[in-house]
This record gives C-alpha cells, sequence and structure tokens, in this order.
C-alpha cells in the first residue's frame, strides 16, 4: 500500500471529491483526519475501507484560531505526513451584478482558508518534522477563466501562485507542495444538469467524457506518496485534455 502508516488532514472531506480522496487514503493504509462544518453522513463507510478509524474535526477553515487549534490537535503525537487543502466553495454571477460579499466570500474559503491551513501545516512540516506533502485542490479555471465565476476563477488563480511560492520556500526542509487541477468532474453537483448539457461539456473534452471523483483521488495519491519523491510546486491538471 502507497501510504502505509502515513497520516493524512482533508479539508472539506464531508462529501464528493473530498469523500473520495479519503477512501482512497485509507485503502492505500494511511490513517486520516478531516475537517468540515459537519461530519460525512459516508463515516462508516469510510471506516470500513481502512484499519483505522477516520477521525472528524468540526472546523471553519476560515476562522485563524480554528485552524491553529486544529492542526495543533492533529500534530500532537508529531507526526503529519499529508495535508490535503480540498475545502472550497462556488458563488457564481456574472461580474458586473456581483456584490463585494460574492466575492469576498469566495476568496475567504478557497484562498486565505487554503493558506490559514497551509501556514500552520508547513510550519510544522518544515520546521519540526523536516518532511511532508502538502496538495492544493485548484481547478483548471484558475488557468483558463470561465465567464460566470471570476471569483473562483481568482480564488483558484491566486492558490496556484501560492503553491508555487510554497513550495520554494519550503523545498529545502524537504517538504514539497503541488496543486491538482480538476476540469469537469461528475459530482453531484453535475447530476443536476441536463444529459444536453453534460454532452456539450463532453465535446470540449479530447478524451470525450467527464471525469469521475476517482480520476482526482487517484492523482492526490501520486502526490501523497514517495512515487513523487521528486515532484514539486506542479500543477497537474486532471481534465481529460481540456487545457492542453
Amino acid at each position: 500500500m502507497l501510504l502505509e502508516g502515513k497520516k493524512v488532514l482533508v479539508t472539506g472531506g464531508a462529501q464528493g471529491i473530498g469523500k473520495e480522496i479519503i477512501m482512497k487514503c485509507l485503502r492505500e493504509g494511511a490513517s486520516v483526519h478531516y475537517c468540515d462544518f459537519n461530519e460525512s453522513p459516508f463515516k462508516a463507510e469510510m471506516e470500513r475501507a481502512g484499519r483505522e478509524p477516520v477521525i472528524f474535526h468540526s472546523a471553519d477553515i476560515t476562522v485563524e484560531e480554528k485552524v491553529v487549534a486544529l492542526v495543533k490537535k492533529v500534530c500532537a503525537d508529531g507526526k503529519l505526513d499529508v495535508l490535503v487543502n480540498n475545502a472550497g466553495i462556488t458563488r457564481d454571477g456574472m461580474v458586473f451584478r456581483m456584490p463585494l460579499e460574492q466575492w469576498e466570500s469566495v476568496i475567504k474559503v478557497n484562498l486565505t482558508g487554503a493558506f490559514l491551513v497551509a501556514r500552520e501545516v508547513s510550519a510544522f512540516m518544515a520546521l519540526k518534522q523536516k518532511s511532508g506533502s502538502i496538495i492544493n485542490m485548484v481547478s483548471v479555471v484558475g488557468q483558463m477563466g470561465n465567464a460566470g465565476q471570476t471569483n473562483y476563477s481568482a480564488s483558484k488563480a491566486g492558490l496556484i501562485g501560492f503553491t508555487k511560492s510554497l513550495a520554494k520556500e519550503t523545498a529545502k526542509r524537504h517538504v514539497r507542495v503541488n496543486a491538482v487541477a480538476p476540469g469537469f468532474i461528475a459530482t453531484a453537483m453535475t447530476d443536476k444538469l441536463s444529459d444536453e448539457v453534460k454532452t456539450e461539456y463532453a465535446k470540449a473534452i479530447p478524451l470525450g467524457r467527464m471525469g469521475v471523483a476517482e480520476d482526482v483521488a487517484n492523482t492526490v495519491l501520486y502526490l501523497a506518496s514517495d512515487l513523487s519523491s521528486y515532484v514539486t510546486g506542479q500543477v497537474i491538471r486532471v481534465d481529460g485534455g481540456l487545457v492542453m
């Protein structure tokens, strides 16, 4: 198993891609902590996938003191091998009708929240443990843009720059920092789309289909494991060739 003996922290892990990442890590031998507002309805399924229980933490990653307390608790035994910064939200709308609060709420969760968690974790990994892997979940729209998602695209573009800069800061202390950029992935959100809309999306993808959450989780597994021990500062797109 690729993550045997490793400890992983996943933010926003209650459902969707986060849940699939947790399941993948558990099956590969990791012990997993995750945070969200509410415990995952799939927690029993998660626990059956691993030999150790998955541990839930209720935490708002936009609140600095809660993030500090979360990371301190997770690292209390002196070990944290992998952080997956997965928590994120969308609040779509055209920019000329977008209230400031709608802009700031997305930036606060997707960029500032990721910064707060990564700041605390990278301090532990780089200054105390001298090893680790940080994986930031970004998006292809952070590279190509998307109408109606100026706030989301900006947050993910910012997180890409943050990833590369943090990778340069921590490399000499044996901490790797990378990003995963999903394209169109089938989730509960896309299930609400009509078949016609899904077909139109698929036409824009060279591989001819939308991805699934496991495609993203497999890439996270690679970056979390020692298979990627010489990889840092990279953005790996999981998009079926949408962006080339």
